[in-house]
């Protein structure tokens, strides 16, 4: 079962600016600051999302093929995350459209560190 996901920063503050209004449009707050490392989870939850400067002191790297993805609420949300997203220094990388499957609403942006995000909502289908 996964626990979580850890990005690494060249600039920890900055990451931490970024993430603080990026997740609050999903409903996701920071839940701890400790020497090195900043956590993020749900409201009243637990951390499940970290981003901090990496242990063995060399620099940051993003991996090739790697994405980090988050749900959204609505095709709002997707929005707003993509708004703060490039507000707050980020690229886009595709915007909020649908793809892939016919209530799949998805956006693609890199974070400061050139991280790969994606967000998404799918809809269920009214029958």
């Amino acid at each position: 079962m996964l626990l979580g996901v850890t990005l690494g920063s060249h600039d920890l503050e900055k990451a931490g600016a970024f993430y603080d209004t990026l997740l609050a449009t999903l409903n996701m707050v920071r839940t701890m600051t400790v020497e090195g490392e900043i956590g993020y989870g749900p409201v009243g939850g637990p951390s499940c999302f970290w981003v901090l400067t990496p242990f063995n002191q060399q620099p940051a790297s993003v991996g090739n093929g790697v994405q980090i993805s988050f749900q959204a609420q609505s095709n709002e949300a997707v929005e707003r995350f993509c708004q703060a997203a490039l507000a707050a220094g980020g690229t886009d990388e595709g915007a909020p459209g649908f793809r892939y499957r016919p209530h799949y609403y998805g956006a693609y942006c890199r974070d400061l560190d050139g991280n790969k995000l994606h967000v998404m909502h799918e809809a269920k289908p009214i029958n």
